[in-house]
């Protein structure tokens, strides 16, 4: 099932810290990444996977309806990836997702962003309490998810490089922010999202019908393509049937 990854990938980004512009010498290569089953392999009985893991380090890809599906719902993690600066492929389905990237936003990513950063902060005081220690890390990635909400909210962009900020951001990464002051900034942000949700321009709900084009249209270019259990062509005619049949009277 690898190949549909190795032969199919549609779109291949980098996230996480190298794309946010927070990396360091030692940090990973999160690939994220979108394939395109052919279309003829959901005619039978097993479907393609909806995601895969590799083949390369850090590397996780969705199927294209999948990923779809998700970006739909405005999940952060998933829409990351249609504005990534760090692209290292992109073919022709790639860019016909691409094309229509701002069809998934609407105001449901308040909502979304917001429960991120909210359950970020939960386990931050959580295990503050219990142990007396800070996540400093988590506390940054609250941080920078709150600031990429109310930024779509007014712009209608995902915030992925935040490389601007990459001084105070890593100074709460580093612990050299006191806790008081990393909770009174994120509170400052949650606000700041707030009146970004109020005023946004941004659809009540996403585009599902441009979405829905898109994932037709692909299915169609696709239909081509061979499944990889049929790489070398369709599959052999099957035998004359065993049973003689007898002709209508």
């Amino acid at each position: 099932m690898i190949d549909l990854v190795e032969r199919h990938t549609a779109l291949a980004v980098v996230v996480g810290s190298r794309a946010y512009g927070l990396h360091g010498p030692d940090s990973d290569h999160d690939r994220r990444g979108v394939f395109v089953a052919p279309t003829r392999a959901f005619w039978s009985l097993d479907k393609p996977p909806t995601h895969l893991d590799g083949p390369l380090d850090e590397q996780f890809s969705w199927e294209i309806e999948r990923f779809c599906t998700l970006a739909l719902q405005g999940n952060p993690t998933v829409l990351e990836v249609l504005w990534s600066p760090l692209v290292s492929l992109c073919n022709d389905d790639g860019r016909l997702l691409l094309a229509v990237r701002g069809a998934f936003l609407s105001t449901r990513v308040a909502q979304t962003y917001g429960s991120y950063a909210r359950d970020q902060l939960a386990k931050v005081a959580s295990r503050r309490d219990r142990t007396g220690e800070i996540n400093f890390k988590q506390a940054m990635h609250m941080i920078r998810l709150l600031m990429a909400g109310a930024h779509v909210l007014r712009t209608g962009e995902v915030l992925v490089d935040v490389s601007h900020l990459r001084d105070d951001l890593l100074a709460v990464r580093r612990g050299q922010v006191a806790w008081p002051a990393v909770a009174a900034w994120a509170g400052r942000l949650q606000d700041e999202l707030a009146e970004a949700a109020a005023v946004t321009e941004l659809p009540e709900h996403p585009d599902r019908a441009a979405v829905d084009r898109l994932l037709v249209a692909v299915r169609e270019r696709n239909l081509q393509q061979w499944p990889p259990k049929y790489r070398s062509g369709p599959p052999t005619p099957p035998p004359p049937c065993p049973i003689p049949c007898s002709s209508p009277p």
